[in-house]
């Protein structure tokens, strides 16, 4: 026995240990590989930034190598914050287990099994490996984002040293000048016959076909360009064009032969490229010929457009005609020497030409675009009625003699990198910057009330559709916010690449405003934003469809109750709607619970101001699910009457025989009282009270009008029609006829013929109704607002006349009850 009791003991002793050994859930392990994994990651990151930051040093004075760098810096920074990520599960996993494992047993309590403590330590290591691969990837991404801001700022003192670097105007003007231009035109002109040779004798066949396909897609493009836009480039306006056309004769006669144009150089280039024809060297001299040419052809027909020498009435701004011709030309010129300067730059820089050609070019181009601002700011172009010529305005006028001087001065001051640049924005950018402000007041006249109707589509819309006047306002609202944002899109980007900006700068940004904005803790996505957009478009007209074709063809089909089929129908349009909204939200990146504060908020607004809507929207609720009545229900609510047209959450929309539309809450409805007429059926009685004089024969009156209900047609057999003897009144003895109607509705209709039986059948039997002094007064002319003396004798005397009818008509029921009058 005693044997028995210490084995009993020493198992009660090992059992709980072991238990809770078995209790608990085994280590976790890592992944395979991923810590090393994640290393060499961060080796190969790290060595791509080493060679990135020595063609930093390389390439200062290169600004396209500059923003080509950092876009490879750019797209390796999240690169190197994904390798931090990724350990993130696993160190939610090794924190896990080590909260379940516990402290280690502090001194003097019982020892933990080994298992437990080597697994501790085991998952200690790997936490502290994990942390130390995660602070590499901190210290390069923090790396990454200093050599970013290196290269801007290497890019900003670039372009400031080339704004703000003087040259020596002498050694530009030297006799060696004119030596170095002959050598460079000479080289030139070798490098275009070499290729022309060789292109004739080796690629004269490919050099055929692509020549023959650029003609093709530029036929294609003027002939079917002019058929599909002709009447927008060219449009029929009379005599008297309305400003809003001629805003969009400007714009579009402008910006579609341009683009036809750069569509045709692009398709030239590609299938000289495609098949061979083009070398390095010919390839940039034929894209810069061809950019030339397309900034001189969009400034022409800018000008033209918007003066219109030739069609005074289709003229933007009011000049002189003589004037308007002058102002093209000098705009042409100005457009024309930039672009050969800019052409001669690539020649120079291709060809390797010494610096003092390239300063004298540049002065020259400079001082003549300067002269031309001058001379435009002396033109004369208005005319005052007295015959008179007048000048500019004097901020333009001003403005225009402040960029030529200062274009003239900066170039002979020797700061010609700045006098190029403000040369070339004030011709490449004003027009940029015009076309625009042509294009965006365009597109405010077409947003204008009536302004899309007017216009050449809007006419076009009103003649081959059934379109309104308020759909084709909306249209035109939809049309001028598109053309609107079309328009910072194409000229924006235009802009900022004229002011320095490299399209890999325009790519950076659009990729960061694509993927995501961090202000603060908050990040934007406007991708995410747009698409939680269209997401919920969709949805909206997916549940719009899904209510048509529910009540449309399932309901209708059923038979279904009109009522019942509004109140499934407002259901299911509430909860597409709503689930759309959540669907929307998610797509757009939104935290779903992040819309706990929103909550909280409408909740505080509810407390203070809400309770109304709140009350509404239940209310609302509840008389969806209760029906107490429906839609086409004839009720009565206080002082209103008519049919229900419309139950929405909010409130109820009831028609009154007036035709007057009465919007009552619905709270008022659910805490009232409301009668329905038509609540389970339209069965309905109706009343019609008659008065019978009392010298008349009431048996003889309550039997026509009994007949005069059973006869019409439209009053029930069953239940049958009553006639009540309800009072003797103190002018008639009253009658109520008690009918019903199958169609309460059409009480109306019923109670108009009834009464006109009534008396034609009163009439045919001798039955008197009744006058009152009311009927006496109702018989004055309305021509007297205010009753006279005699009007008051008359009222008299009919009073007299009614008391004396009484009298005799009281005579009458003596002698019919049998007994004798009273003398007195």
């Amino acid at each position: 026995m005693l044997r028995l009791l210490v084995f009993l003991l020493a198992l009660a002793c090992v059992v709980p240990a072991g238990a809770q050994t078995t209790a608990d859930p085994a280590p976790v392990q890592a992944p395979a590989g991923i810590v090393a994994a994640q290393q060499k990651v961060l080796l190969d990151l790290t060595a791509k930034v080493d060679r990135l930051e020595k063609q930093i040093g390389q390439n200062k004075e290169d600004d396209d190598k500059l923003v080509d760098i950092r876009l490879q810096l750019e797209e390796l920074a999240p690169q190197a914050l994904q390798s931090a990520l990724a350990f993130r599960p696993r160190i939610a996993e090794i924190n896990k287990r080590l909260e379940q494992l516990g402290p280690p047993p502090a001194e003097g309590q019982p020892a933990e099994p080994d298992i437990v403590t080597n697994e501790r330590q085991a998952l200690a290591a790997e936490k502290a490996e994990i942390n130390a691969v995660i602070a590499s990837a901190q210290t390069l991404s923090v790396r990454i984002s200093n050599l970013i801001n290196t290269v801007a700022t290497t890019r900003s003192d670039l372009f400031r040293n080339l704004l703000t670097r003087r040259y020596a105007l002498t050694d530009a003007f030297s006799s060696k000048v004119l030596s170095d231009a002959h050598a460079g035109v000479t080289s030139f002109y070798n490098s275009i016959s070499s290729w022309l040779g060789f292109a004739l004798k080796y690629k004269a066949q490919p050099m055929l076909v692509a020549t023959m396909m650029a003609l093709i897609a530029a036929f294609v493009l003027m002939f079917g360009g002019r058929r599909v836009f002709g009447r927008l480039i060219d449009p029929n306006g009379g005599e008297s064009p309305s400003y809003l056309s001629r805003l969009s004769r400007t714009f579009w006669s402008t910006l579609l032969p341009t683009v036809a144009l750069g569509v045709f150089f692009a398709a030239t280039y590609f299938f000289y490229d495609y098949y061979g024809v083009l070398r390095g060297d010919i390839g940039t001299f034929l894209a810069a010929a061809m950019t030339v040419i397309g900034l001189v052809f969009c400034v022409n027909r800018l000008t033209n457009a918007a003066l219109s020498p030739a069609r005074p009435a289709w003229r933007l701004i009011p000049v002189e005609p003589e004037a308007a011709r002058w102002l093209v030309r000098l705009t042409t010129a100005m457009a024309l020497v930039i672009g050969v300067s800019s052409f001669l730059a690539i020649v120079n820089n291709q060809m390797g030409s010494p610096l003092s050609l390239t300063v004298a070019r540049s002065f020259l181009a400079a001082v003549i675009v300067g002269v031309l601002l001058i001379l435009m700011g002396l033109l004369k172009p208005f005319r005052t009625k007295e015959g008179e010529w007048r000048r500019w305005p004097v901020w333009l006028r001003y403005s225009a003699y402040g960029l030529g001087a200062f274009t003239i001065g900066a170039a002979l001051l020797g700061y010609i990198g700045l006098a190029t640049f403000v040369s070339l924005q004030v011709v490449v950018t004003g027009t940029i910057l015009v076309t625009a402000y042509i294009g965006l007041l365009s597109a405010r006249a077409i947003g204008a009330e009536g302004g899309f109707g007017n216009s050449f589509v809007g006419r076009w819309l009103a003649e081959n559709s059934s379109l309104e006047d308020n759909t084709l306002d909306q249209l035109g609202l939809v049309a001028s916010i598109a053309l609107n944002v079309l328009i910072v899109l194409v000229f924006l980007p235009l802009i900022l690449m004229m002011w320095g900006f490299q399209p890999g700068d325009i790519q950076s940004w659009g990729y960061r405003l694509a993927t995501g904005l961090t202000i603060g803790s908050v990040t934007i996505s406007f991708t995410g934003i747009l698409s939680g957009i269209v997401v919920f478009i969709v949805g909206y007209f997916l549940t719009r469809w899904f209510q048509g074709w529910l009540d449309g063809s399932v309901m209708a089909r059923g038979k279904v109750d009109t009522g019942v089929r509004n109140s499934i129908r407002l259901a299911v349009g509430y909860a597409g709607v709503a689930l759309a909204g959540l669907v929307g939200v998610s797509a757009a990146g939104i935290d779903l619970s992040n819309l706990a504060l929103v909550a909280g908020a409408l909740s505080l607004g509810i407390g203070f101001g809400l309770q109304n809507v709140v009350s509404n929207f239940v209310s609302g609720l509840i008389l969806l699910a209760e029906r107490p009545f429906k839609v086409g229900d004839w009720i009565v609510a206080g002082d209103v009457s008519g049919t229900v047209k419309k139950i929405s959450v909010r409130a109820t929309e009831i028609e009154t025989f007036q035709r007057q539309s009465v919007i009552l809450p619905n709270s008022n409805l659910i805490n009232n009282a409301v009668g329905n007429w038509t609540h389970r059926n339209k069965l309905g009685r109706m009343e019609i009270k008659v008065g019978v004089a009392y010298d008349s024969d009431a048996h003889k009156a309550h039997a026509v009008l009994s007949e005069i209900a059973r006869g019409h047609p439209m009053v029930l057999k069953n239940p049958e029609p009553f006639v009540q003897f309800t009072n003797f009144g103190p002018a008639a003895l009253e009658f109520e006829m008690r009918v019903f109607l199958a169609d309460i509705t059409n009480s109306g209709t019923v109670q108009n013929d009834i009464r006109f039986a009534i008396l034609d059948a009163f009439d045919r039997e001798g039955i008197a109704i009744p006058s009152t002094v009311r009927a006496v007064m109702e018989k004055k002319p309305a021509l007297e607002p205010w009753p006279t003396d005699d009007d008051r004798i008359e009222v008299e005397a009919a009073e007299q006349e009614e008391a004396k009818a009484e009298a005799a008509r009281q005579q009458a029921k003596s002698r019919r009850k049998g007994r004798k009058p009273d003398p007195n």
